[in-house]
């Protein structure tokens, strides 16, 4: 049985992540108010800003960098800019 959240990132009641799938607080945080589906969306930007801004993930600045784009998209709505992508239209 899947565990339902009240996403933030889409104001609904949704289905919610099967475990906590980043550390710390954040972490915690994603996984009580983030979905499934919200979740995916980010999981495609952040693949695109790593292959944009070549990002090796054993950086630590590139890691702080993916974090804060990550809090900003699924909790402020925050779509982050990646040359050439223009995010559909709703």
């Amino acid at each position: 049985m899947s565990r339902t959240v009240h996403c933030h990132f889409y104001d609904k009641e949704a289905e919610g992540l099967e475990f906590q799938i980043y550390p710390g607080d954040l972490g915690k945080r994603i996984y009580d108010n983030i979905s499934k589906e919200a979740w995916s969306e980010w999981q495609k930007r952040q693949t695109m800003l790593i292959n944009e801004h070549k990002l090796n993930m054993m950086d630590p600045e590139a890691r702080q960098f993916l974090e804060e784009r990550m809090q900003a998209y699924l909790f402020d709505r925050k779509e982050p800019e990646i040359e050439g992508y223009t995010p559909p239209t709703k």
